[in-house]
């Protein structure tokens, strides 16, 4: 694909004219040289993106980070079938890497891969990171978690001094995500705060949270911020969620108590005769949507956004809800 042609595909609002002038002078590089529009691209070439603003691209779903950026080129590839073919898990991170540098990488992990092994997992993101082991024998490592069926961004270190900053950042709640989902019904207030303790409690399929007392043994408090962005009449709406803590299931818990579970949740979602919207998949539509936090090495600010995953955005298309709509939860406070 000519680079001119990658440029309308990712980023759509940029114009011509201002992609010429970013080329002539060498603020858009591919594999680390200077390029011209005409410049083909092959799968696997690192594309590097000057920060843009919404005026210039809309991003159209893809990262945007606030410094320069690697976009890799090619479409995704299957995760390996098994775990050890260490070429096989490199390509598969390398195709879902939304943006990289010397210290972090940041993923788009799929709907349905897990992000560590447990009993029955035999392919998980942790394992694959094997394969990007360096020279000096580091082998990068995970800052956060997210559910096997939760898709999105999730944050990799690739040094120990970057996974000890990140981790650090993340315990003291200065790391800012957001998450989007489809939830049953229509909040209301369409704004609001949920504050609760959450405890673990016995649930068929594995574990779950509930929502617990205050004081009661290794409940821990729970924060969280939502609010709606489009609905389809009062059967399902797309809400904006901003976790002020990080508790297991958190999210889904939370939508759930307040009686808007998240649609295709095989956990949480518990409201008797409730029609499944016909066209959709019985997925969770639970999506890591963007992540900004401080760089490990105090290089600025990483702001990384995931594109839907294709069960949402075949949701999103039959309910004719548009990706790039306005987000209220920007507005949210941060405690």
């Amino acid at each position: 694909m000519r680079l001119d042609r990658w440029f309308k595909a990712h980023f759509p609002e940029l114009s011509f004219g201002h992609l010429q002038k970013l080329l002539r002078t060498g603020q858009v590089r591919v594999d680390g040289a200077r390029a011209k529009t005409n410049t083909r691209l092959e799968p696997g070439m690192a594309v590097r993106v000057p920060p843009l603003s919404r005026a210039d691209s809309s991003g159209n779903g893809e990262s945007e980070a606030s410094g320069t950026q690697p976009v890799r080129t090619g479409a995704p590839v299957k995760p390996p079938s098994k775990m050890g073919d260490a070429k096989a898990d490199a390509a598969f991170l390398k195709s879902i890497t939304l943006y990289e540098d010397r210290e972090v990488m940041v993923l788009n992990k799929p709907f349905g891969l897990a992000v560590q092994g447990g009993s029955g997992t035999t392919r998980h993101i942790d394992g694959m990171l094997e394969a990007l082991r360096g020279k000096d024998g580091q082998k990068p490592r995970l800052v956060h978690r997210i559910d096997k069926d939760t898709a999105g961004i999730l944050l990799i270190a690739k040094t120990r001094l970057a996974a000890a900053t990140l981790a650090k950042t993340f315990r003291s709640r200065s790391a800012r995500k957001i998450y989007w989902a489809l939830v049953a019904g229509v909040p209301k207030p369409r704004q609001g705060r949920i504050s609760t303790y959450l405890a673990k409690g016995a649930g068929e399929g594995g574990e779950l949270m509930r929502v617990a007392k205050h004081g009661e043994d290794e409940a821990s408090h729970a924060v969280t911020y939502y609010a709606v962005i489009e609905q389809a009449a009062q059967k399902v709406s797309w809400i904006s969620l901003k976790p002020v803590t990080g508790r297991t299931h958190q999210l889904r818990a939370h939508t759930a108590h307040i009686g808007h579970p998240i649609v295709g949740d095989p956990k949480y979602f518990s409201i008797e005769n409730w029609e499944f919207p016909g066209g959709m998949q019985n997925r969770l539509h639970l999506l890591a949507r963007r992540l900004v936090i401080p760089h490990p090495k105090g290089e600025g600010v990483i702001d990384v956004s995931a594109p839907l995953p294709p069960h949402m955005q075949q949701s999103w298309n039959l309910l004719g809800f548009d990706a790039k709509a306005y987000d209220p939860i920007l507005d949210a406070p941060e405690e």
